[in-house]
Parts: structure tokens; C-alpha cells; sequence
């Protein structure tokens, strides 16, 4: 029997155990598959103060952009080195498809994190001319300074992924992070930091603090010390962080709950939209803020198009998430489980009729995992509980519209706006309708493609402040302008005038 292994904390540059511990299990199997050391608001504090002792005596903020860029991109050389190994890893901790881990959640974080780098050797820390304006000779210069101390509060959906959209931009622009890994899926976060330990960024620069949101999370939102927060998770958590942050004027970035959208036009390729549709709502079996959990389809293809979605939909298979034929892995916990069956019924209750629901698992080996197979809902209207809050499972909820017009109303009738989609075989009229809809990210003809160089993240609740692309890098600076007076002549400067109208004559 293979020895369960045990995970440390990583603060100050050095590996750190606690007296208690967590475990983490398969979400597949429900098998312990390691242990971590449990971090509390002591070892947060130490954190803390690793990351602003760094900051303080300036052994990243002080190196030069490209040197902090040649970190990063080591760092991500050495993730991606491991790329099977942290796929495997993932699949066992959040129940990802060892397709999708591979392709997603490792893939795009070593990609991501070197656009990061590359962004750090070319973002305007610094620029500089005269004045345009003026009764003097001046000079001005505008300096984007980090931050100081960057907390980055991570889920358990995409943990590397978007550990590194806190991490990269934070350590690009010169600042010092404590991250804090859901309780439920540490382990890939701290073979980030094992990573970074391995290719010498300085003690302090990077810490990694495992335990419970509500202890260590809340510590990191409310600590004097900490100058910024990023966190990705529900929509009600993130106003706890910003009711936290508040009380010190902390920079956020949230990075919220979706109900996104995702409209079918009349005139779309159905194929490539019952494909699209499905992809939406389906990846990481749902658990995705940005995923496309409602779909408005035109009355006149509606019985059509929902019989293909039907038939695909049937083709698809639930099971062991690291064989490569699987589609559909579990979800994270029972709890998660638990909430998605309720929706389910409660769809049905609103008056929802059940269209499609798959199958699940019956090898015996999988028999304690959290599995919901893929349910499609039709016959829903916006004013549902099922159509308006998120569910974070593979549950699709089947809206239909009669123009344009009624499609958008629907879209924008949400408290979310992080995501939304349109198909349609004519690009002008597609996005048109992508103009007009409320929310950060408008898909056309495709789904979850979330490209590094542009901005990421949603308005309404959905969120505040953007992630990727030089956006994100502006989140972890701020600008300073220092205006530098050259005449040397006191005869010019605008406050001589308020002197000599007080001065007595000789």
C-alpha cells in the first residue's frame, strides 16, 4: 500500500508544518490522497510579514523588469517539465479529465504565466516629458510602483490557472504574494511554490499558506499589511472580502459568480452550436463561473435544436477522470453534489421540464465519488430561481425568445455579468447583439476561450477589476506623477505671486 503523501507550508522560503492537519481527497474515488499542513492566523501573520519584509528591503520591487520576467519564465519552465505529473495531480484533487487538466488548467497556466513574463519586459513602469502646460520649465514623470504586499485568495475549479493570474501579474510588476489554495485543492499551488523555490526567487517573495477560507482568507482581507486582494469564488464570499478589505482601503480584483448567456440565433450553424452548447456548460462537468448555464434559443429552431442537444448530449461519458476517453469527471464534494440535485428538483418544481439526464458511474471503484451526470432543463423563464442563480454543476436550463430584441432583455435581466455568447452565421448582426449585452467577456461562435493578452472578468456582481492581458498589470500597480520644476527662478513660479502681494516694500 502506497504511503499517503504530506504537503508543508511554504512561507519566508522555507517549508512549514503545523501541529494539525487536512486531508485531501479524490473527488472520483472519495480516497485520501494526501495530507497538508493546516495553516491558521498565526502562520497567515508570518506570512504576511515574510511578504512585507521583502517588499521592504527591496529584493524584487528593486530588480529590473526583465530580470523579474526571467523568474517568472523559469518558474513556468519548470511547471511545464512536470506538465503530466501536474495534471495527474490536479485530476486527482478537483476531479478535472486528464484531457482537460492537461489542456486547460496545466497547459494555459505555464502559457499564461510567460505572457506575464514577456508583459514585464515591455509594460511602461515608467514614463516621462515636459509639461505641456505652464508659466514654468517643467518636467513630469509617471512611475507605476507595485503595490506592496498582494494577497491572492484561489478556488478549487482552476487552482494553478488562477493562482497564476494572481501571481504573474503581482510578481511582474514588483510585488511580494501570500496565496491562500482552497482548502480542498492545495497541493498543485504548492508545487508552484516548490517551483519557484527551486529557481532561487528570494525568501519571502512568494508564500503559499493552506487552511480554511474563513481563518486564513479573512485574515489576509482584513490584515493592515496587505495592500491588495484578488479572489476568485462566489459572488457572496467576494462581498465578504470587500466588506474585509474596506476597513483599510485595500485595491481589489473579484472575480465573482455567472449565469452566463449563451444565445442561439436563427440563423446559426447548428452542429457547431449544439457542440458549442454543450462545451459551455460542460467543462469541468459545470463547475465554471464563466460557463453558459443559460440557453436562449429562437422559438422557430428551438424543438430542433434541443433534440441534437439531446443526442449529443447521450454520447457523452461520465466516469473515471483519468482515462482519456472520459468527458465528464465528478464534482468536488457531496456538499456540491448535494446543492446541484436540489437545483435539479427544484427546476422540475418551478415547472422546468426534464429533457435529458445522463448517467453515472457504475464501476464499483467509483462508487464514494460526487457524480451528477449532464441534465438539460427546458421550458424555462427568466423569472425562475433556476434560471437566475448559479448552480456550479452540469445543469443546462433551455430559455426560448422570439427577436433579437426579447434575446438580450433575457441576457441582461441578471445580476451577473461575467460571461455570455451569441451563434450566428452573420458576423455584423452577432455582434451587434455582443455590443449590447451586459457582461466582460461576449463569445461569438465559441465558448471558455480566454486568451492571456486580453482582459478577463465581469461588471454587476459578477465582479470588479480585470485579470489578463496589461490590464491585469495596472491592478497590482499604482501611478505616481512627480512634477520636476527646471526654471530655477523664483520671479516665475506661480506661488510668487501669493508671496509678493503679502511682501512690505523696502
Amino acid at each position: 500500500m502506497n504511503e499517503i503523501p504530506h504537503y508543508r507550508m511554504y512561507i519566508n522560503g522555507q517549508w512549514r508544518d503545523s501541529d494539525a492537519f487536512m486531508e485531501v481527497s479524490s473527488p472520483a474515488t472519495g480516497a485520501t490522497i494526501a495530507t497538508v499542513a493546516h495553516g491558521d492566523l498565526h502562520t497567515t501573520d508570518e506570512a504576511i510579514a515574510a511578504a512585507k519584509s521583502a517588499h521592504d528591503a527591496g529584493v524584487w520591487r528593486n530588480l529590473p523588469a526583465h530580470q523579474r520576467a526571467n523568474y517568472l519564465e523559469a518558474i513556468a519552465d519548470q511547471l511545464g517539465a512536470r506538465a503530466h505529473e501536474l495534471a495527474a495531480l490536479q485530476v486527482g484533487e478537483n476531479g478535472a479529465t486528464i484531457r482537460g487538466a492537461g489542456a486547460f488548467l496545466i497547459g494555459y497556466a505555464v502559457d499564461h504565466l510567460k505572457y506575464f513574463a514577456g508583459l514585464a519586459r515591455t509594460y511602461p513602469f515608467q514614463c516621462s516629458g515636459p509639461l505641456a502646460e505652464g508659466p514654468t520649465l517643467a518636467t513630469g514623470l509617471i512611475v507605476k510602483e507595485p503595490v506592496g504586499v498582494c494577497a491572492g485568495i484561489v478556488p478549487w475549479n482552476f487552482p494553478l490557472l488562477l493562482a497564476v493570474w494572481k501571481l504573474g501579474p503581482a510578481l511582474a510588476a514588483g510585488n511580494t504574494v501570500v496565496l491562500k489554495p482552497d482548502d480542498q485543492t492545495p497541493l498543485t499551488l504548492l508545487e508552484l511554490a516548490r517551483a519557484a523555490h527551486e529557481v532561487g526567487v528570494p525568501a519571502g517573495v512568494l508564500n503559499v499558506v493552506t487552511g480554511e477560507g474563513p481563518v486564513v482568507g479573512a485574515r489576509l482581507a482584513e490584515h493592515p499589511d496587505v495592500g491588495k486582494v484578488a479572489f476568485t469564488g462566489s459572488s457572496e464570499v467576494g462581498k465578504g472580502v470587500m466588506r474585509a478589505a474596506a476597513n483599510t482601503v485595500k485595491k481589489l480584483t473579484l472575480e465573482l459568480g455567472g449565469k452566463g448567456a449563451n444565445i442561439v440565433l436563427d440563423d446559426a450553424e447548428l452542429d457547431l452550436a449544439v457542440d458549442g452548447s454543450l462545451f459551455a456548460f460542460l467543462l469541468m462537468s459545470g463547475q465554471a463561473c464563466e460557463s453558459g448555464t443559460r440557453l436562449l434559443v429562437h422559438k422557430s429552431i428551438h424543438d430542433e435544436f434541443v433534440r441534437q442537444l439531446v443526442a449529443r448530449a447521450a454520447s457523452l461519458t461520465v466516469g473515471d477522470p483519468m482515462d482519456p476517453a472520459t468527458d465528464l469527471g465528478p464534482l468536488i464534494s457531496a456538499r456540491q453534489k448535494s446543492r446541484v440535485e436540489k437545483y435539479i428538483t427544484l427546476g422540475q418544481e418551478e415547472g422546468c421540464k426534464l429533457a435529458f439526464q445522463g448517467a453515472v458511474p457504475s464501476d464499483p471503484a467509483l462508487a464514494q465519488g460526487h457524480w451528477v451526470a449532464p441534465t438539460i432543463l427546458t421550458g424555462a423563464t427568466n423569472d425562475m430561481r433556476i434560471a437566475r442563480e448559479e448552480i456550479f454543476g452540469p445543469v443546462l436550463v433551455v430559455l426560448t425568445y422570439s427577436d433579437d430584441d426579447e434575446a438580450v432583455a433575457i441576457a441582461n435581466d441578471s445580476d451577473y455579468g461575467l460571461s455570455a455568447g451569441v451563434w450566428s452565421t452573420n458576423p455584423a448582426r452577432a455582434l451587434g447583439i455582443a455590443r449590447r449585452l451586459e457582461s466582460g467577456t461576449v463569445w461569438i461562435n465559441d465558448w471558455h476561450m480566454i486568451n492571456a493578452r486580453y482582459p478577463f472578468g465581469g461588471v454587476k456582481q459578477s465582479g470588479l477589476g480585470r485579470e489578463l492581458g496589461p490590464d491585469a498589470l495596472d491592478e497590482y500597480t499604482e501611478p505616481k506623477f512627480i512634477h520636476m520644476d527646471l526654471t530655477n527662478d523664483s520671479r516665475k513660479r506661480i506661488y510668487g505671486v501669493v508671496v509678493s502681494a503679502n511682501a512690505q516694500p523696502a
